[in-house]
């Protein structure tokens, strides 16, 4: 059960609990729903009836996938269900499943294009989705639950061989993306991340190139359950399935050759909720909303960032709309800290972008927006090296991302972190001198910090500064 904060573009969660139930632990071998598991699930059912209205929850969608849409007693199962606890269940089509699973993908990535594989229990569902588009899915029988009764490897290989072959010229990549959305997927991630000490500790747009994927589904495919799940983060619950998911990914590869494979945090859960939010909100950047939302709850000021990022796109313009997009973002996250301690505010920065639900900016751009407000709070190579993530960027990304954080640091506190007055300064730049100019009431706000800092963001640009004052 998820349930979601309302009227948004990027709405928080407010409350998610899972129960791993195995409805469809005995498909393979029986045809019917394995009778423990549905009174786990009816039981889980009910506690969630008797959550929901105390969180206020206004629409309550509940989805039955392919364990229950493919067994003998799916019907009657969701019958009882709803005698017991109220709970309409919507039995999903495959095509339907597919679908919400591409709109999950959608739900985080408006422009999202490729090919999304949904791995549940039961099944496996393939969905286009052309810039944010879903197009028509296909469900196939793949789930681990039923490829477990496959029996040896070359047995399960050509059984995933022989579902995937026919989709082969409808969902062929080309060297296109490929988005894998479900826990299983996201458990192989995790492990991935594990082994190789990635320093970023978020599942959610974690890409790999095709090749280092490959080699993933070999280790993968080749451990023991027991050691997956000694890795930190990897459930015993979904280890005994990731050698599974390891031989899936590896044909899913080799059929249809995509160049990249991203995982994704969002599937069917973030799809249904998405068909809730209304058109005029979908069309919001969520990346944007997210971080409108959260100077909205924890900055001074909120609206300060909107000037900031104006303000600072004119002292460094952009260099692609993609670094414009950043720098919108990064300047609604600027004060977002203030409540920190001074000594944890570079630490608290990237806990902002690193644990913070924002999407639609990849790992480099979370990395790229942690290097400017770390600089905004301590000018400190050293210190900004020490998160262990600048690795993830360029060199020539990082450098640019510390300039940009030298403008933060200049407008923050030039304004104060407070509307109306950045709007009332203006940056010139004549012969190896940037000025800053700064008009009417604004200069009142000049000083010895605004001037030093001046300097600062000039040395770094390798330019002469000068404060200039005008009258209004």
């Amino acid at each position: 059960m998820v349930v979601f904060e309302g009227n948004c573009r990027s709405p928080a969660v407010l409350f998610n609990e899972r129960v791993m139930c195995g409805l469809g632990s005995r498909l393979a071998e029986t045809g019917a729903l394995d009778p423990k598991a549905k009174l786990r699930a009816i039981a889980a059912l009910r506690r969630f009836a008797a959550i929901a209205p105390g969180l206020h929850v206004g629409a309550l969608a509940a989805v039955a996938t392919a364990a229950v849409r493919d067994a003998t007693d799916g019907l009657d199962f969701c019958a009882e269900a709803e005698r017991q606890t109220g709970i309409r269940l919507r039995v999903t089509s495959g095509a339907e499943e597919a679908r919400l699973g591409a709109l999950g993908v959608v739900f985080g990535n408006p422009e999202a294009d490729g090919v999304v594989i949904d791995l549940g229990g039961a099944s496996m569902e393939l969905c286009r989705v052309d810039r944010g588009r879903p197009g028509q899915g296909v469900t196939t029988p793949l789930g681990p639950l039923r490829l477990g009764g496959a029996g040896k490897r070359s047995a399960v290989d050509a059984e995933i061989v022989a579902h995937l072959a026919p989709q082969r010229e409808t969902f062929g990549l080309n060297g296109g993306r490929m988005y894998l959305v479900g826990g299983s997927w996201r458990a192989l991630a995790k492990a991935n991340m594990m082994r190789l000490n990635y320093p970023l500790q978020v599942l959610h747009e974690y890409s790999l190139l095709a090749a280092s994927a490959l080699e993933l589904s070999d280790w993968v495919a080749k451990s023991k359950p027991d050691a997956l799940a000694a890795l930190p983060g990897v459930s015993e619950n979904r280890a005994p399935v990731l050698p599974l998911a390891g031989s899936l990914l590896r044909k899913l590869i080799e059929v249809l050759e995509p160049g990249e494979i991203m995982f994704s945090g969002f599937g069917l859960r973030e799809g249904l909720c998405l068909e809730h939010v209304p058109l005029p909100l979908r069309r919001d950047d969520p990346l944007i909303a997210a971080c409108d939302a959260q100077e909205s709850l924890r900055a001074r000021a909120p609206g300060f960032g909107r000037e900031l990022a104006s303000w600072v796109k004119e002292a460094l313009p952009p260099q692609d709309a993609t670094e414009d997009r950043l720098i919108e973002a990064a300047a609604r996250l600027v004060d977002v800290n203030w409540r920190t301690h001074p000594d944890y505010r570079v630490a608290s920065s990237w806990e902002t972008v690193t644990r913070t639900t924002i999407t639609d900016l990849g790992h480099v751009g979370r990395v790229f927006i942690g290097a400017i407000l770390s600089t905004r709070y301590k000018r400190n190579r050293k210190l900004l090296e020490q998160s262990g993530m600048l690795g993830l960027i360029d060199p020539a990304a990082v450098e640019r991302a510390i300039r940009l954080g030298y403008a933060f640091r200049l407008g923050t506190v030039l304004a104060g972190a407070a509307p109306g007055i950045l709007p009332l300064s203006r940056f010139e730049r004549n012969d190896g001198v940037i000025d800053l100019v700064l008009t009417g009431h604004a200069a009142d706000y000049a000083g010895e910090e605004v001037e030093r800092r001046l300097r600062q963001f000039g040395k770094e640009l390798r330019l002469e500064t000068t404060l200039r004052l005008e009258p209004a």
